[in-house]
């Protein structure tokens, strides 16, 4: 199975200041870090969409060996990025899809989602029961979530009109979103 991996980094991160993509942790920016985990994990190609100031994004993130695409309405919300990110995605049996601000996601978290990985197949982490990030979208739904994916609720409705397997990573993974400065990992 090829199994390409996601990453949506496109947003302005007003709640936070500024893009997430341009946060640090442990001297390293969002981007590099997320995009890092999706290819040891072993996606192949690992797709980033930037949008908000993506030149400076690109100026100070490494990016190796990941495909860096440009979403022109990264403005109207993650639907848009979604789209943009399958599109650039080519041909895979299924997609991992990881937004920038979950830094608490490990390898351990994206293998159990790869391992899962069908053209039919959707599945999504869980923490505690809560659902969270990553998801994983198989090919035969890459059409139906980008025809769906509107506004900032992504893959959202896509995935509550169909069976969906939850996948409990808490034991290995945080998968909090990082909103605000006072949100970052200590």
């Amino acid at each position: 199975m090829r199994v390409a991996g996601l990453l949506l980094a496109a947003g302005a991160g007003r709640r936070f200041g500024l893009p997430k993509a341009l946060v640090g942790v442990h001297g390293r920016l969002f981007v590099d870090s997320a995009a890092g985990l999706l290819k040891a994990a072993g996606c192949d190609p690992v797709v980033v969409v930037l949008g908000a100031r993506a030149a400076e994004v690109r100026a100070k993130a490494a990016l190796d060996g990941v495909a860096v695409v440009d979403n022109p309405h990264w403005d109207t919300g993650m639907g848009s990025s979604l789209r943009t990110g399958l599109h650039a995605i080519g041909t895979a049996d299924a997609v991992v899809v990881l937004p920038v601000d979950t830094p608490g996601v490990t390898v351990e978290a994206l293998h159990r989602l790869t391992a899962l990985a069908a053209p039919g197949v959707l599945a999504r982490a869980t923490y505690a029961g809560a659902i969270g990030h990553p998801v994983l979208i198989g090919s035969d739904h890459f059409a139906g979530v980008a025809a769906s994916a509107a506004g900032d609720q992504g893959a959202r409705d896509y995935l509550s009109a169909n069976t969906v397997r939850h996948v409990e990573c808490g034991d290995v993974a945080d998968g909090a979103d990082v909103d605000r400065p006072e949100d970052l990992p200590r």
